[in-house]
């Protein structure tokens, strides 16, 4: 009998990427790739920092895409990532999932922060979000992670089918953060105060680095002043605020703050309250969203 070829393995998947060097004392882009849908962008940076702006060339997400982007900051580094608006995930009919993937570099003193614009899930989408990060002992990465409970300005909430994100940060090899959120509204009374209650947009930071480092030290101190005056501790702040938010010191490397609110304009005050803080000249020079909002 005939014997039927055999398949060809399937081919390995593309990926974007980017890699940020020191160059004549700023951090320039050295290498970018661009895999659809993702399209990376590089506006003009005033400071030491360079900056690269996810965008889509569909507006959003559709069911079956996946991005997939490597990240590289070589010694001394410094890089800023922002989104051009929120990423917005389009409904799925056929149970497809639309995913992100990043996976990034760090060397010795270098320097990444991470912080897009909301991911915004909406009327029977489904999305994963994976990222995971390699830090050398003297870098610093600050990322944030943040989704909406789908179009607020349309009156819709949690009527996503699944969510996924995780997040993994190495340092020196070790795994110093390990976080995993999954939620599917038909499975879970989302309005419950077991979950959401009445926020709607959800905002997490994560801040790891050398204890040693005074740039780490600094933006801790930042995210500790965010706390109740008075708290020691993680402490869920309301007060006068309209958002809550808790902080804790995780590890001696690494900080964690979360907060929810009721609209992306209640968290404002906060992402003003960062950003402040990375103008600092030992950090990115100035702040790169300042024309934005």
């Amino acid at each position: 009998m005939p014997v039927a070829p055999a398949l060809a393995p399937a081919p390995a998947p593309e990926w974007s990427a980017l890699e940020v060097a020191k160059v004549r004392g700023k951090s320039r882009l050295i290498a970018c790739k661009n895999i659809q849908p993702l399209k990376l962008l590089q506006p003009a940076a005033p400071g030491p920092a360079a900056h690269v702006v996810l965008s889509s060339y569909g507006g959003g997400l559709v069911a079956g895409d996946v991005i997939r982007l490597r990240v590289k900051v070589r010694a001394g580094g410094r890089l800023f990532i922002s989104t051009q608006a929120s990423t917005r995930v389009f409904r799925s009919i056929d149970g497809a999932v639309a995913e992100q993937h990043t996976v990034g570099e760090l060397a010795e003193n270098a320097l990444a922060v991470v912080f897009p614009d909301p991911v915004v899930p909406q009327a029977d989408s489904r999305y994963r979000q994976q990222q995971e990060w390699h830090l050398q002992p003297c870098a610093l990465l600050l990322l944030v992670d943040w989704f909406h409970s789908g179009r607020m300005d349309q009156g819709e909430r949690f009527a996503f089918a699944a969510l996924h994100s995780e997040l993994r940060v190495r340092v020196a090899g070790r795994l110093v953060v390990l976080d995993r959120f999954a939620f599917h509204p038909e499975e879970n009374i989302a309005t419950s105060p077991a979950n959401f209650a009445a926020y709607q947009t959800f905002f997490s930071v994560f801040l790891v680095g050398s204890p040693d480092d005074a740039r780490f030290q600094q933006l801790a101190e930042v995210l500790a002043r965010q706390k109740m005056p008075g708290s020691t501790g993680p402490h869920f702040s309301i007060g006068s605020r309209p958002y809550v938010v808790s902080v804790a010191n995780a590890r001696e490397n690494v900080w964690v703050l979360r907060a929810a609110a009721r609209s992306r304009m209640e968290l404002q005050p906060l992402c003003d309250a960062l950003l402040a803080a990375l103008a600092d000249e030992r950090l990115l020079g100035y702040n790169p969203l300042a024309r934005k909002y």
